[in-house]
């Protein structure tokens, strides 16, 4: 018998040893990958003046001065650039704790610096100058022709972000959003987690059925669901027009208009809305396009700051107060920021309150209401004029000014009844005086 091993059985052996060796070879090649790009990632940041020549480039396209703090190179869990301490010189100030930058390695070989991921951590944000910082960018990325969206990541993460509103109300929030080639999003995260709408949370998601996006809010115990879809436009109306309609189901009203608290209770509202944009710059100033319909009902309703029993029994020197409605119902269209309620019917078992309000930009409120009280209340005064003024935050009705002297006349001639009566016939003088004379 032979004393040579078996060749088959050899082979056998070697395959362990095989197998052992392109597994060594697949794991150094594992661990190298990540070296080898932070390698290629440290020359890119690794010249003396990269900090300076990053400040340049972004105070060029910002149109203010912007300072960067450290700059670091981290390989884990993927090759990133992170900036601290970003200050941007607008009015008032802009700045972020930590900026990090995930290079799309794609697009570097193919010789165009592009970002595949960005995300920004501990920024404080103020409305006036965010919405300059993105028109200036924007005009940046047209440069004069079609916007070119290939510079903006694939992927935006917003953390632990404090905004600070026009109006003064503060809020800190986090955002994720992906997106798509044309720069829009296709998906998107939004959650409130300080200030006056806390615990907010609103999600988009591609829709159905033609339309671009299904969004889903949650808010004040409630929900507001409902497509959006964006139609091109045509050469004489060049831009896009987002449009919706939504269905806001248990809301209570306060958490819409915090921090002021002009109404409580549980919402029901159908709305449709539009908006032209010209441009991805108009984002920043999309509420001056804006244009809306609700039809709306409100369970459980409170007003606060007006109690409209007091207001009429004193011919409207009552000020604050609340009053709870068994019944309150109207229409709101919005244009921007301005809105109109109207066929605005408010109901107790006390009385009955019509009319119409308005609501300027800075929340200023002007407006009619003509209140019908029960019988039983104050002998049956009926179509009390009263003139709505005030703010959304302190809201006051008061008689008009002709109601005013009708009101102190009827009380002389017919005290009780009178001052009603009174009331509605110096109302009626004061607008026949106010059209003859043209105002």
């Amino acid at each position: 018998m032979s004393d040579t091993p078996d060749i088959p059985a050899r082979a056998r052996a070697a395959r362990p040893r095989r197998l052992w060796r392109w597994l060594a070879v697949g794991a150094a090649l594992a661990l190298m990958l990540p070296v080898m790009a932070a390698s290629l990632l440290w020359h890119w940041v690794s010249g003396d003046d990269f900090r300076a020549r990053v400040q340049a480039q972004a105070s060029a396209a910002a149109g203010v001065p912007v300072t960067l703090g450290a700059i670091e190179v981290a390989v884990w869990p993927l090759p990133s650039v992170q900036v601290a301490d970003v200050r941007v010189a607008t009015t008032p100030p802009l700045s972020a704790e930590g900026v990090r930058a995930f290079p799309d390695w794609r697009a570097a070989l193919a010789g165009r610096p592009a970002l595949s991921a960005l995300e920004v951590r501990g920024a404080q944000l103020h409305e006036t100058a965010a919405a300059a910082l993105v028109v200036a960018l924007q005009r940046l990325a047209e440069g004069g022709g079609p916007a070119d969206t290939r510079w903006l990541p694939r992927r935006v993460a917003l953390h632990d972000i404090r905004w600070q509103g026009n109006q003064g109300a503060a809020s800190g929030f986090d955002l994720e959003a992906r997106l798509g080639e044309d720069g829009l999003p296709e998906t998107a995260s939004l959650r409130i987690g300080s200030g006056a709408r806390a615990g907010t949370e609103i999600d988009l998601s591609p829709g159905a059925d033609g339309a671009r996006w299904q969004l889903r809010a949650r808010l004040g115990g409630g929900t507001v669901e409902g497509p959006v879809r964006l139609s091109p436009g045509t050469a004489a109306e060049p831009g896009v027009t987002a449009s919706g309609a939504l269905a806001v189901r248990g809301v209570d009203p306060a958490a819409l208009t915090a921090p002021s608290r002009p109404l409580s209770g549980r919402l029901t509202a159908d709305t449709t809305f539009s908006v032209r944009v010209t441009s991805p710059a108009q984002l920043a100033r999309l509420p001056e396009g804006l244009r809306s319909e609700t039809r709306f009902s409100v369970a459980q309703a409170r007003l606060h700051g007006i109690d409209l029993l007091r207001a009429v029994q004193t011919a409207g020197l009552s000020r604050g107060g609340e009053t709870a409605l068994d019944e309150l119902s109207g229409e709101v269209h919005t244009q921007g920021r301005q809105a109109r309620v109207r066929q605005l019917v408010a109901r107790t078992g006390a009385l009955t309150a019509r009319g119409e309000v308005a609501i300027a930009a800075n929340q200023a409120l002007s407006g009619r209401m003509t209140v019908d009280v029960a019988e039983r209340v104050t002998a049956g005064v009926v179509g009390v004029p009263l003139a709505v003024g005030g703010t959304l935050s302190d809201p006051e009705v008061t008689l008009t000014r002709g109601a005013m002297l009708g009101a102190a006349v009827g009380t002389a001639v017919l005290p009780g009844v009178g001052t009603g009566a009174g009331a509605r016939l110096g109302d009626r003088i004061g607008r026949g005086l106010d059209r003859l004379l043209g105002r």
